[in-house]
């Protein structure tokens, strides 16, 4: 369940960075009953940006696949032995 707090409790500066590192889970906002800010921890919001940038790679590497963009790794280290001088796989 999502912590909901509304927007004149952000006076607590220490008691809402408490809730944060203690959930690890955002804090939402809210301003005249609607959603309008998120308050999360730096090491929580670390944790989801690597998270993101995880999943964009996932995407972007099922993408290279669906158009045909892979080589084989094999081949690929094999070139660059050749290329380098290296033995062979």
């Amino acid at each position: 369940m999502p912590t909901i707090i509304p927007i004149r409790d952000l006076a607590k500066t220490a008691q809402i960075s408490e809730m944060c590192h203690e959930s690890k889970e955002p804090i939402f906002v809210t301003k005249n009953g609607y959603a309008d800010l998120v308050v999360m921890s730096a090491s929580a919001y670390e944790l989801q940006q690597a998270k993101y940038e995880m999943y964009q790679a996932i995407i972007e590497g099922r993408e290279d696949e669906l158009n045909g963009r892979l080589r084989d790794g094999f081949d690929v280290m094999n070139e660059l032995g050749a290329k380098y001088g290296l033995r062979k796989i």
